[in-house]
Order: C-alpha cells, then sequence, then structure tokens
C-alpha cells in the first residue's frame, strides 16, 4: 500500500498528545460524534484529570489536528487531524482467510459478463464498508474488424471503428491540417490490418514501433494521422468511460444528527458529476496501491466532507484496466476499509485477467 507516516508531522506530537489524539479519533471513527475530555477520563483508558486532558485537547487544536462544532461541544478530528492519523498512527490489518474467501467467491467471472462482475464487486464494497461502492472501467475493448477516417470538414473528422461482434463507434477528432484525403485511406487500411481481429491496446505497442522504425511504408502524414489516432482512442482526451455507483442509500442508514443530511445531500450531487468523479478515481493511476482523499483534499468533496478510498485494478502486465473504491462520511472504518478495498482490486484484477487469457 502506499500510505506512509508524516514523520515531521509526528515529531511534532509528545507522547500525551499522541495517546490522546488516537484515542479522539478513535471514539470519533466509532460513534461521528465529538468527543470531550470528562469521556475520555472515564473511558479508562488515560490515568489523567479532564483538565489535564483538556488542555492537550487545546493544544491539539491550534496545531489545526481537532475542531470543535460549537462551544460547549466536544472535539473531533480535523480533515488535517484525520490525514495524520490515517498515514502515521493507523494500524492496518490484513483480512482474514475468511474474509478473503468470502470476496472470491462473491466476485467470480462464472456465467457473468464483465459489467455484471464489476457490479457485483462495487456492491460488495458498499454493503463491506457502509459508504457507496465505486468502480470506474476503461474504454472498451474489444476486437476490431475495420478502421477508417471519414471528414466532416476542415477541422472535424470521424474515426470509424468497426469491432468484430458488429457494433460500430465513431470518435470525433480533430484533422491535421493539409492533410490529403489519401492519407486518410492510407492510415484507415493500415489500421485495419495491423488491428483486425486485435484490441487498440493489444496492438497499439507494435504499431507504434514498427512506425518508429520507418516499417509502416505510410508516408509521414498517414503516419501522423495513425499516432493521433491511437493516442486518442487509446486513453486520450475524450476518453468515455463507465462509472458505476452502488450504495449510495446506505449512506443515509448511519446520520446521527440533521446536520449530516445537508452533507449526504451534498455527497450524492458529488457522485453525479461523473465526469470529475472519474478524474478522482484516476489518480490512483499515480499510486502503486490503495490512495486515499479525505474531505477538503480533493475540491469534489469540499462542501461534503466526504472519504475516498480507492485502488486500481490491472492486468497481468501490471497495467491499470481500471479503479474501485468507496466513497462515505470522513469518520469511514479506515483499518477496515483499506486492506477491504486492495483486496478487492487484486482479486478483480486477476479475474479479468483470467478472462482475457481464455478469450
Amino acid at each position: 500500500m502506499s500510505l506512509t507516516a508524516p514523520q515531521s508531522a509526528l515529531a511534532a506530537l509528545d507522547d500525551r498528545m499522541r495517546t490522546i489524539f488516537r484515542e479522539i479519533v478513535e471514539a470519533y471513527l466509532r460513534s461521528g460524534d465529538p468527543v470531550g475530555s470528562r469521556t475520555l477520563s472515564q473511558s479508562g483508558n488515560l490515568t489523567l484529570s479532564p483538565a489535564s486532558i483538556r488542555n492537550t485537547m487545546a493544544d491539539l487544536a491550534d496545531l489545526g489536528l481537532l475542531s470543535a462544532p460549537h462551544a460547549s461541544a466536544g472535539r473531533m478530528p480535523t480533515h488535517a487531524g484525520l490525514r495524520l492519523f490515517v498515514d502515521g498512527l493507523l494500524q492496518v490489518g490484513e483480512l482474514s482467510a475468511d474474509e478473503r474467501k468470502a470476496i472470491e467467491g462473491q466476485v467470480s467471472m462464472s456465467g457473468r459478463s464483465t459489467k455484471d462482475l464489476l457490479t457485483e464487486a462495487t456492491s460488495l464494497l458498499g454493503g463491506l464498508s457502509g459508504g457507496a461502492g465505486l468502480v470506474v472501467t476503461q474504454k472498451r475493448e474489444a476486437p476490431l474488424r475495420h478502421v477508417e477516417f471519414v471528414p466532416l470538414s476542415k477541422v472535424e473528422m470521424l474515426g470509424v471503428l468497426v469491432f468484430e461482434d458488429g457494433s460500430v463507434e465513431n470518435r470525433l477528432m480533430r484533422t491535421p491540417d493539409g492533410i490529403p484525403p489519401a492519407a486518410l485511406i492510407d492510415a484507415g487500411n493500415y489500421l485495419s490490418t495491423r488491428l483486425k481481429g486485435r484490441t487498440l491496446s493489444d496492438a497499439r505497442k507494435a504499431i507504434e514501433q514498427e512506425i518508429a522504425e520507418r516499417r509502416s511504408a505510410l508516408d509521414s502524414a498517414a503516419e501522423g494521422l495513425v499516432k493521433q489516432g491511437l493516442a486518442d482512442w487509446s486513453g486520450g482526451k475524450g476518453q468515455e468511460r463507465s462509472l458505476i455507483v452502488r450504495g449510495q442509500s446506505r449512506l443515509l442508514e448511519s446520520l446521527d444528527a440533521v446536520g449530516d443530511l445537508e452533507r449526504i445531500r451534498l455527497l450524492f450531487e458529488d457522485i453525479e458529476r461523473k465526469e470529475e468523479l472519474v478524474t478522482l478515481l484516476d489518480k490512483a493511476r499515480d499510486a502503486e496501491g490503495v490512495r486515499l482523499f479525505i474531505g477538503a483534499e480533493n475540491p469534489l468533496f469540499s462542501l461534503s466532507g466526504s472519504s475516498v478510498i480507492v485502488a486500481p485494478y490491472m492486468n497481468a502486465e501490471q497495467e491499470i484496466i481500471g479503479a474501485l473504491g468507496v466513497i462515505g462520511p470522513t469518520r469511514l472504518n479506515y483499518a477496515r476499509v483499506i486492506p477491504l478495498v486492495d483486496y478487492t482490486a487484486r482479486v478483480v484484477g486477476q479475474i479479468l485477467d483470467s478472462a482475457r487469457s481464455r478469450e
């Protein structure tokens, strides 16, 4: 996992501050309520007076790690406090053998389409985490039969992709300046020959290498169009991917206060902003494993104060083919959800890769 401890921030806390801070955060994550000094003194975990605890809580608040919803309330961790706790103090355990078997049994390819598999994984994550499950899939990957380029105007054209199953997708593209009609035909014929019966991702590297080594027998205009098409269709701008969200209603089941209702409403609005949510999940591509976004760390959740735990799922070549995760209140059970997301992502990647190898 890619979660590391921020030693410089932890170094600012002495042993007492660290102990009290941990107690407050863990109590908050269990209940969702602000934690008072009297509650801590009566927990049996601390041998300090309420006055001593209050003084330490004030110091932690001065450091920006705790806040109070109002003057007479207890304290709760800020987003910065939660980040410090998760990165530096949280002990993330491993899933038990039974939990792993349950995930493997529920997320299987047997008799299912890829979409059904991912939908099941999303529902599973939502149910086990108490939040909503998210999955973003890669662009359509299916064997191709034919490719051609159709001019629409001086500045726009269509890349027409005909798949083996007979389906057709039209991709709007920018027309390169001064490209002759013959180059459109040559580029389409070249790609049709190289891609027939193969997916874009399977053939892309070989085609790019052939062009780089001047073995394509194409002129510079047609070569440029081929490279533009491969870039646009294999993850470039305008890539359309599927976003699956399951379990939004579960977020309503744990409302503890009227104020929570407004935050959940804002969270639902955030989820509806598909393009920004897909962009957020794409950031998992920068991490080796689980990535965590807490509240205002990402502009998408600055108002709803939500957390997202996300991990990529990969194929056997360690190429990222999608991402999945959980979205919910900032008081998610991070110690449980982080390994849950991590393992589910690995299982999904293995299953999809195995299914692909049998095709």
